[in-house]
């Protein structure tokens, strides 16, 4: 006998045992939209909540992770690192989000630097080329710095000739580090540089350190002279140049008149004799500031005497950074003076780079800004 022949026989159920059959159809509609009006409560009241969070994440700039719905209103406008599906706005990678007007973007936590016109960046020469420099700022494609951009020595203002083109590597060569501004940026994504003002040039007396770009928070400065002689360029691009403080211009030339002798004429005036002759353009006041400072000092590559304890700070400083960059902190001025001053407690200055040390350092931060109120 095959199986398809066996017929299964069961015992009917009576008819009082189910009770009225049409109450019991009448409970399952009624039940069917008592449930169907629950669940759309709770999905109305889940979209809502969502649309809060949305809007809550956009006043805050809070991080979003790549799939990741920033918000379903359509009149954002798609920006660098967001995508659109169906009018609804996503996040292609993981950052902070960034509004500009109706433009919506995502700036990366990790990635390459992406310049902005007026950014303070600090770049290396990678090659000198045709009436420009190519300078590393930590983008995608090198920086262009072109020859009429810079000052040349004297801050004599004129048209760049081809002699200056001759000797473009007596200014800049490559390897040589300098801290310009980004002047714009071109069609095809190249960040064209210039060092046109006198807090730009080359720089000297001093040692390199790279953190990622998205921990250097921006400010209208980013040149500060810190506790111990030691001055810092902090780069927006995550490039950051420790140095010896330069002595001003105005002390050298008042220290110097005080070692002359004065001596009084015939006639009442006064007049001062310096120890040495008078030498034009040695150790005396030019007439314009720009005329003293754009000479071909800011090209040398002679690095000045430095001491052992001013290395020793900038060593120190230089750990410091790092632990701040390990803990995920954002760079500040006034976070690198705190970190400097909780790690006179070490009197090793390589041991701050030990992982106990460098958590023990951000806690440290941290509790300061919160005992200040920041």
């Amino acid at each position: 006998m095959e199986v398809a022949d066996v017929i299964s026989i069961t015992k009917p159920i009576p008819r009082s045992d189910l009770g009225d059959v049409s109450d019991f159809d009448d409970f399952d509609e009624n039940e069917d939209i008592e449930i169907s009006d629950v669940e759309m409560d709770e999905q109305q009241g889940q979209h809502q909540r969502q649309q809060q969070r949305q809007q809550r994440n956009l006043a805050q700039n809070a991080i979003v992770t790549p799939g990741e719905l920033i918000t379903e209103d359509p009149m954002w406008m798609k920006g660098h690192g967001t995508y659109f599906i169906n009018d609804k706005t996503y996040s292609s990678v993981v950052g902070n989000i960034l509004r500009v007007n109706r433009l919506l973007s995502v700036n990366p936590i990790r990635g390459k630097y992406q310049p902005e016109t007026g950014d303070h960046v600090v770049g290396r020469i990678t090659e000198v080329a045709n009436k420009r420099w190519k300078v590393d700022i930590g983008t995608k494609q090198d920086a262009v710095l072109m020859l009429g951009s810079v000052n040349l020595p004297g801050g004599i203002l004129r048209r760049k000739s081809e002699s200056d083109e001759l000797q473009m590597r007596n200014f800049l060569k490559e390897g040589d580090l300098l801290n310009c501004e980004v002047q714009t940026i071109f069609n095809n994504g190249i960040a064209s540089l210039h060092t046109r003002s006198l807090k730009y040039g080359k720089l000297r007396n001093g040692i390199f350190l790279k953190i990622p770009s998205s921990l250097v928070i921006k400010s209208k400065n980013h040149s500060y002279d810190l506790p111990g002689n030691v001055s810092v360029i902090l780069g927006v691009n995550g490039y950051i140049w420790l140095y010896k403080t330069k002595a001003s211009v105005f002390s050298a030339n008042t220290s110097a008149k005080n070692q002359g002798s004065t001596t009084v004429n015939p006639n009442g005036s006064k007049i001062t004799q310096g120890v040495k002759d008078y030498t034009p353009g040695l150790g005396s006041v030019s007439i314009t500031r720009l005329e003293e400072e754009s000479s071909w000092e800011i090209y040398s590559d002679k690095n000045d005497e430095i001491s052992t304890l001013i290395r020793n700070n900038i060593a120190r400083y230089y750990n410091v950074i790092k632990a701040l960059a390990h803990g995920e902190l954002g760079i500040t001025e006034q976070r690198i003076i705190m970190g400097y001053e909780a790690s006179l407690s070490f009197a090793n200055v390589g041991s701050l780079v030990d992982r106990e040390s460098m958590e023990l350092l951000c806690r440290e931060v941290l509790n300061s800004e919160k005992m200040r109120g920041q």
